[in-house]
C-alpha cells in the first residue's frame, strides 16, 4: 500500500500512457461502424454481395461513384430504411467524400438492426487517391 502511495503519481503516468495507446482502437470505429480502407473495401467487393451506399447529394455521385454503388442521400437515409431493409444481413459499404457523412449514415444504418456495416476511410478522395475506378453518370 505505500509503494502505491508513494508512486502514485508514476502509476498515473503509466495508466495514461497505456490508455493513450489503445485510444485509437477503442474510436477507430465511425458511428458504430467499422472503418477499412479502400484496399479492404475492394477485397470485401470481390468476396462477394456486398452493398455499397454513397450518401452525397446526387450531382456530386453522378460526377463519379463507385461502381453498383447506390445512391441514397445523407437526409434520404431514414426515409429510405424500408427500401434497403432486404440487405439486412448482408455487408454494407458507406461512403461519402471524406468519410464524415458516410460515419452519420452508419450511425443510422445500426441503430436500425444493421449489423454488418462498414464506413470507406477517407470517402470517394480515398478511393481516387487509392487510384481506384470510379463510374460516371
Amino acid at each position: 500500500m505505500k509503494f502505491l502511495i508513494d508512486n502514485i503519481f508514476l502509476i498515473g503516468l503509466a495508466l495514461t500512457s497505456g490508455l493513450m495507446l489503445i485510444w485509437p482502437d477503442i474510436f477507430r470505429h465511425s458511428g458504430g461502424a467499422r472503418n477499412i480502407s479502400p484496399k479492404e473495401a475492394v477485397l470485401m467487393m470481390n468476396r462477394g454481395h456486398l452493398l455499397v451506399i454513397d450518401v452525397r447529394d446526387s450531382a456530386d455521385f453522378v460526377n463519379g461513384h463507385i461502381a453498383n454503388a447506390m445512391n441514397v442521400p445523407l437526409s434520404e437515409i431514414p426515409d429510405r430504411l424500408v427500401s434497403i431493409t432486404k440487405y439486412k444481413e448482408k455487408p454494407i459499404l458507406v461512403n461519402c467524400q471524406s468519410g464524415i457523412r458516410s460515419g452519420k449514415a452508419c450511425s443510422v444504418l445500426k441503430k436500425n438492426g444493421f449489423n454488418d456495416v462498414y464506413n470507406l476511410e477517407g470517402g470517394i478522395t480515398g478511393w481516387v487517391e487509392a487510384k481506384l475506378p470510379i463510374m460516371k453518370g
